[in-house]
């Protein structure tokens, strides 16, 4: 093999490596982290329920499902569910979901900060107090900017935050300091640093395309410490006849 092929490989392996270094440790640390780290915890799934049984049956939802009907164009999909200790009808349509008290039949009325506020108690799993309570019209980028909803932060370690719709008082999501980190990490993998979701990016693919001919370059470099070590071999075999 040429020998200027070994030392461009070699001069491109240095400033490569200059290059990718911190990006290449970043990478390795992250998913260290990212799979050291239970789905399950990341999903906060011991801190909080998303969802709990409802404590009524078929009988407890006595409006009329026509007149409910009636009231909502081109209904796709009906759930029965509840809030607190109202039975809740929802009708869900392409656009979104209409609510409507099981009782009466009537639209269902928002919850107001302290029916938020049970809920998101009832939710807990964990022994922790509400330390704030806010209704924002879009949410932060950890909820995907979400519109109208009510963010109810606890007390505890790891800051357990509950994101609940403003329409139904529906739980979306469970926030943590143990999401927040993993989060970070992921970040930092994909190299999407704004909404972290791109995994397709130009710069993550420019550093993977990099990394390859790092990789290529030091397997050139390999191949040319092979030749040197036989060379060396031949010169220092003794012998047999001395």
């Amino acid at each position: 093999m040429n020998k200027r092929i070994f030392k461009h490989a070699r001069q491109c392996h240095k400033w490569l490596g200059y290059l990718l270094a911190l990006q290449i440790f970043a990478w390795l640390l992250g998913g260290l982290v990212m799979s050291a780290i239970p789905l399950e915890k990341v999903h906060g799934k011991h801190l909080a329920t998303r969802v709990i049984d409802s404590p009524f049956t078929q009988a407890d939802y006595p409006a009329s499902l026509d007149s409910i009907v009636a009231q909502v164009s081109q209904p796709k999909q009906i759930t029965y569910s509840h809030f607190l200790n109202s039975p809740i009808i929802t009708l869900k349509t392409d656009i979104k979901e209409h609510h409507f008290d099981g009782l009466t039949g009537q639209p269902f009325s928002n919850p107001n900060k302290i029916q938020i506020a049970e809920n998101a108690k009832a939710h807990l799993l964990i022994d922790a107090e509400i330390s704030t309570i806010t209704q924002l019209e879009t949410g932060p980028r950890e909820i995907g900017y979400k519109k109208d909803i009510w963010q109810v932060k606890f007390n505890d370690t790891f800051n357990t935050t509950l994101y609940l719709w403003a329409d139904s008082g529906k739980v979306i999501t469970v926030r943590s300091t143990i999401w927040r980190i993993f989060d970070f990490f992921w970040m930092l993998h994909i190299m999407d640093y704004d909404e972290r979701e791109d995994f397709n990016n130009p710069l993550l693919i420019s550093f993977s395309a990099t990394s390859v001919l790092f990789c290529v370059t030091g397997i050139i470099l390999l191949f040319q410490n092979m030749r040197l070590r036989k060379r060396r071999n031949k010169k220092f075999i003794p012998d047999a006849r001395a």
